[in-house]
């Protein structure tokens, strides 16, 4: 089985010119991406057919004699297919293409155990800056996680004009290495160092004895390269405010006439006291109650017959009561 190391990075942050100082009968390099790479080189190099893309890339990595085999930009692998079936519908399609770049993945394993592949892939960020391998569909990000499948995963990263490799993980990105296989958190972006490191720590083939290892580990750590907090750095992202002119803020006291001592001693009292709230309509009525002045002896009694004689008036939807006619006697008329 052989070893597979993941390297991520930005475009032009030196992923590819990580390979500059293998020598041609070393390495073979597959062209993901079919582009020159940036320095000069006399490599063996393999550009799929964009037809057939990851069946060239299986091919190539069986056929090959090279120790040291190098897919560069390999996210084109998934990206290409995507855009050859770009008008097909359906499932299939996502399938097919997450599927195959895991099957490429999976053939280093059949590979012999002196050999060593370098996929080298572009990033990806999340809502919250957080990093991972650049993928298509949500297939190997949901049921595979890709950097999982490594034992190795470095980021590039570039400060000061210095391309560099990071090998231990930040917080917010996937990159891991074995323990004790790098002494600092960053290194020179030197692939054929990381690669002699590599055969080194695990005993690969004809490996480089400690003591060469040592002097090349002085030539390219980074020891004034030190890890970021993460958590500080998600919190100056989220906490990040506009700042605020001091000197408007002076020529605005000089143009009123106030003391800033006093304007500011002014600004705290006013924020101390509470906002009056909006009073509830039970509230309200509670209180309204309680202002009401209480009636009199006299007035309740006013208020008691008037509610009796209430009680006692018929309904207004009552028909009326009939009575009989009295009799008129005519003597007690006055006429």
């Amino acid at each position: 089985m052989a070893q597979k190391i993941l390297i991520l990075g930005d475009s032009g942050t030196g992923k590819s010119a990580s390979m500059r100082n293998f020598k041609p009968e070393e390495v073979l390099v597959i062209n993901a991406a079919g582009k020159p790479l940036p320095f000069k080189n006399h490599f063996e190099t393999v550009t799929p057919s964009y037809q057939t893309l990851t069946k060239d890339v299986l091919k190539a990595m069986d056929s090959t004699s090279k120790k040291v085999i190098v897919i560069d930009d390999a996210q084109y692998i998934m990206s290409f297919q995507y855009m050859r079936r770009i008008k097909e519908n359906g499932w299939d399609k996502w399938n097919d293409i997450q599927g195959d770049f895991f099957n490429i993945i999976k053939h280093c394993e059949d590979l012999p155990e002196d050999v060593i592949v370098y996929f080298l892939s572009h990033i990806q960020r999340d809502d919250e800056g957080r990093e991972k391998i650049k993928t298509m569909g949500k297939m190997l990000d949901e049921k595979i996680t890709i950097e999982g499948l490594f034992t190795t995963v470095l980021k590039t990263s570039v400060k000061d004009g210095q391309y560099m490799f990071l090998t231990q993980n930040s917080g917010m990105d996937t990159v891991k290495s074995p323990i004790g296989m790098f002494d600092t958190y960053a290194i020179d972006n030197d692939l054929k160092y990381v690669d002699t490191k590599i055969r080194n720590y695990y005993e690969i083939g004809d490996y480089v004895p400690d003591e060469v290892v040592k002097e090349l580990d002085q030539e390219v750590a980074k020891p004034e390269v030190t890890k970021e907090d993460a958590s500080a750095k998600r919190h100056r992202r989220r906490s990040a405010a506009p700042s605020v002119d001091t000197a408007d803020t002076a020529d605005s006291d000089k143009s009123t006439g106030t003391n800033p001592d006093t304007a500011a001693t002014e600004t705290v009292t006013n924020q101390s006291d509470p906002e009056p709230k909006q009073r509830r309509r039970k509230e309200r009525n509670v209180e309204a109650q309680e202002e009401k002045p209480e009636d009199t002896p006299a007035e309740e009694k006013k208020e008691e017959a008037a509610d009796e004689n209430a009680a006692a008036a018929p309904r207004k939807h009552r028909r009326k009561q009939h009575t009989a006619e009295q009799p008129v006697n005519d003597e007690e008329l006055p006429f």
